[in-house]
């Protein structure tokens, strides 16, 4: 298997949380991405734990990294330590949803 981070983090940006219209990547809900051998692990959060999307975008997430790793043994590690808040996000996902210094 030759997959890079860079395969992964493409890969994740396709997974979008249907209540916010930014990808996960820029949302800075994916934390570590970690490939050895034939295993990707993804270490991952979410804005709150009661998302009502939460099992749905977990499984989005295990498949697209599947597609981009193929053969890969895939683990999608849920954590709440440290917890998410909006300096995680990405400066495109500030401006896309108008969070610049002045807004936040």
């Amino acid at each position: 298997m030759t997959v890079t981070k860079e395969d992964i983090i493409n890969a994740l940006k396709t997974v979008y949380d249907p209540e916010i219209p930014v990808n996960i990547w820029d949302l800075g809900l994916i934390y570590d991405i970690a490939i050895s051998g034939d295993a990707v692990v993804v270490t991952m959060t979410f804005t709150s734990p009661t998302c009502p999307m939460m099992e749905d975008l977990l499984a989005q997430v295990k498949s697209v990294v599947e597609m981009a790793a193929p053969g890969a043994a895939v683990r999608v590690e849920l954590v709440w330590d440290p917890p998410w808040d909006l300096s995680r996000m990405s400066d495109t996902a500030r401006l896309d949803l108008d969070l610049t210094e002045q807004g936040w």
